[in-house]
């Protein structure tokens, strides 16, 4: 890897390092007897079925219904299903296929649906029924009504809302890469967050927050609340009063973090709810809880302080469902958002009005999460905004597979996937971790200074600093072992750290990364000892 000058790729995302990983390590594998064995990503290689069994065998009924209206088999036209009598019909029809996969399911759903929401039967099978087929735009275009009151309970289940803390309006977006895209360029147009203002970033952080930031549209001012090692991945108390700063705007937070897994931890929580309270009452917070799942009894800061809280979810990592694009941005009914609106001087009010006035009569009654909708499609198009209608049945049944599982044998089944890699891992390293009951186990960050800091001393880290670039660890792994990880400074994570994903490997390899890590700095140490030794 002499011929490498890593210099060059210091600016770049770790998510486009791969790819030259990628291609190192494959040629790597050819060359030898390892298995090319790519970490990098954290695309699950699980699925939930159950759902999917019922959605798919719903589309079968839908169309059913469908050719109630139209038939036309030659040309294979159908009509546009109608809702009076659909319940009864679907009941029919599902003692037909009482045998078919996803017929329970689907039983069971519309039960649910009626029994523990209240929800009229025609009214809820129709929604599910039209929207499957897709003959309709989304209206409303922020959520179907059904849809996002499912998707609401689930979101106070996964975010830990174990006490009322009141109803949070949802926006079903295209997963939280498209929330996020969202949120910033809303905010920015509803001069809430300006270009150029400060903002703070609770880092490690999935690196998209830190390029967006970055970019011209925002070339926002980012402060680092840091979470360490040494602090268990926890903001320290020093870190926390960064917060005070009244010239910070926002917060930003993945929670639990990616690439650390740590979910804040209740003592720290606490911190950030009595500075919030006390000190900053002004202060957004942006919270993306994506693994929450993936921690026992997660609490979400969208449940400690909804007022102040945005919340981004995608259902990608816990469903098995990154390539169905699913996710939702949830604010709070009485937000911080909304008032501060109302406090933009009379010349940006103005402004503001003559951007929405295309779209409603009174412009400073739209709420921000229906302007974050509007803003989506350029408000132009806001008459055609919405998620698909199919994605949005996918939502629905996945929140309400997850609702009836009262036993919570699906989260432990997931739970225990991720678990067993990680104590694999750790037996090819081998590393002595004492046990952390907020870490998801998603990801894990392997931290060289910190462990060669312990294990060897300070001078062996000095050195390691002097004469080893931090990228060489991935290369080096690449050429070597044929394994793909990512490099923990794309993350701002330590330098000379790496991300391991435990989500998308067989379980049965994650010894094999672990003893391909341990052999990179074994290598390291044996040189630093060999040149000690002159």
């Amino acid at each position: 890897m002499a011929d490498i000058d890593y210099r060059e790729y210091e600016k770049m995302s770790p998510f486009e390092i791969k790819d030259g990983l990628m291609k190192l390590a494959k040629r790597s594998a050819q060359k030898s007897t390892n298995a090319l064995l790519n970490a990098g990503r954290g695309n699950p290689n699980w699925i939930a079925t159950t759902p999917r069994e019922g959605f798919f065998l719903f589309g079968q009924f839908a169309l059913t219904e469908s050719r109630r209206t139209m038939d036309n088999p030659a040309a294979g036209l159908g009509g546009m299903p109608q809702m009076k009598g659909i319940a009864a019909r679907f009941d029919a029809w599902l003692a037909k296929h009482a045998e078919d996969p996803g017929a329970d399911f689907l039983s069971r759903m519309v039960e649910h649906g009626v029994k523990m929401f209240g929800f009229d039967a025609d009214a809820f099978v129709f929604e599910l029924t039209d929207s499957i087929i897709g003959d309709n735009y989304p209206v409303p275009d922020r959520m179907l009504v059904h849809a996002e009151q499912v998707a609401h309970r689930y979101l106070m289940w996964a975010m830990g809302a174990n006490a009322p803390i009141g109803k949070f309006d949802l926006y079903a977006v295209e997963g939280g890469t498209a929330a996020m895209c969202y949120i910033f360029k809303s905010l920015i147009a509803n001069r809430i967050l300006k270009k150029g203002d400060t903002i703070a970033m609770g880092t490690p952080i999935f690196t998209p927050y830190i390029e967006i930031a970055e970019l011209e549209d925002y070339a926002f001012k980012a402060v680092h609340v840091r979470a360490t090692q040494e602090h268990r991945f926890q903001y320290s108390d020093e870190e926390i009063r960064k917060l005070e700063d009244p010239k910070i705007k926002a917060f930003f937070v993945v929670n639990p973090g990616n690439p650390t897994s740590m979910a804040i931890d209740p003592q720290t929580m606490k911190k950030l709810v009595d500075l919030v309270n006390t000190k900053r009452p002004d202060l957004i917070l942006l919270t993306d809880d994506v693994y929450g799942t993936f921690v026992p009894n997660f609490r979400s800061l969208m449940c400690e302080l909804p007022y102040n809280t945005i919340c981004v979810y995608s259902y990608s990592k816990y469903f098995g469902c990154t390539g169905w694009r699913l996710g939702v941005i949830g604010i709070n009914e009485k937000n911080i958002l909304d008032d501060l609106l109302t406090k933009l001087p009379a010349k940006e009010l103005e402004a503001l009005d003559n951007r929405y006035r295309s779209i409603t009569l009174e412009p400073r009654k739209l709420k921000m999460i229906d302007r974050i909708v509007a803003d989506s499609r350029d408000v132009a198009l806001n008459h055609t905004a919405g998620l698909s209608l199919p994605q949005q049945v996918m939502m629905t049944m996945f929140s309400i597979s997850e609702l009836m599982d009262t036993d919570k044998v699906y989260q432990k089944a997931c739970m225990a996937i991720c678990t067993d890699r990680v104590n694999m891992l750790l037996e090819g390293l081998p590393l002595d971790l004492q046990p952390n009951a907020n870490f998801a186990g998603y990801y894990g960050t392997i931290d060289f200074e910190f462990w060669l800091r312990k294990y060897v001393g300070e001078e062996m880290v000095a050195w390691l600093k002097a004469n080893v670039h931090p990228l060489d660890l991935v290369y080096r792994l690449a050429e070597d072992h044929s394994i793909v990880l990512l490099n923990g400074g794309g993350f701002d994570a330590p330098n000379w750290s790496v991300r391991v994903s435990f989500a998308n490997l067989p379980d049965d390899v994650y010894d094999d990364i672990g003893r391909g890590v341990r052999a990179v700095g074994r290598g390291y140490v044996d040189t630093f000892n060999a040149l000690k030794g002159k």
